[in-house]
């Protein structure tokens, strides 16, 4: 925006400023409207528009990419605001920064996707009325599938190396929060072939009375199998 250029009106120049703020925005100068909001927010602080440029900055960093950073600037904004009329909406915003934190690969970093799927379902227990819950559960869903991909892929890996006692850790650990019946009865299987391969028959008794209820068909008659050669140990 040029010095030549009309300035918006309004009744106060903190008015005025979260207004020039906007209509930088819509032009895509983000740089500008920033410096615009940060002058509003360090002249007029106890002004109405300064806790409307905080947000309105947060939007800048989503807009930008900037997932990281717009994912504390929401947090922060929502612990100072608690009771803001948008509160639907900066929860959607924070639930959204850490989904869009995402890598391209499960190998990857997941630990945004625990984040996300806090706050989705924050958004969907507490403003279930709000325009902004709509597609949140299958959100979650695409962020616990993702996870529960990178879990197994972590508990597999240790599996395979031979490192028996880690394996079985990260399987109960699969047990403990996933409820995908394959990805159940793999891990409850995994979990008993560890125990096997660490000779510990106690255990492989103890797992067997918690999860064999669960099972059915050739997986049980698989567990079962593995419980007949712990005996034997």
């Amino acid at each position: 925006m040029s010095c030549s250029t009309q300035r918006p009106s309004g009744k106060t120049e903190a008015e005025i400023l979260f207004k020039e703020a906007q209509m930088l925005i819509e032009d895509g100068r983000y740089l500008m409207a920033t410096e615009k909001l940060n002058s509003l927010r360090s002249q007029f602080p106890y002004s109405y528009y300064a806790t409307h440029a905080e947000l309105l900055q947060a939007d800048i960093l989503f807009e930008q990419e900037s997932y990281v950073e717009a994912a504390s600037a929401y947090i922060l904004f929502k612990d100072f605001h608690p009771r803001h009329k948008k509160m639907a909406y900066v929860v959607w915003r924070i639930a959204e920064a850490f989904n869009n934190q995402r890598p391209p690969s499960y190998d990857r970093d997941l630990s945004p996707l625990y984040e996300a799927i806090k706050y989705y379902d924050e958004l969907l227990r507490v403003y279930s009325g709000s325009e902004y819950t709509k597609g949140g559960r299958e959100k979650i869903e695409e962020c616990k599938k993702l996870l529960e991909k990178k879990e197994r892929y972590i508990a597999d890996f240790y599996f395979k190396t031979d490192v028996y006692q880690a394996a079985r850790y990260r399987y109960l650990d699969i047990l403990k929060n996933f409820s995908s019946r394959n990805l159940r009865d793999h891990s409850i299987v995994r979990v008993m072939k560890a125990s096997l391969e660490l000779k510990e028959p106690e255990k492989c008794k103890v797992h067997f009375k918690n999860f064999s209820g669960e099972l059915k068909g050739s997986v049980k008659k698989t567990v079962d199998g593995i419980l007949a050669k712990c005996t034997n140990i």
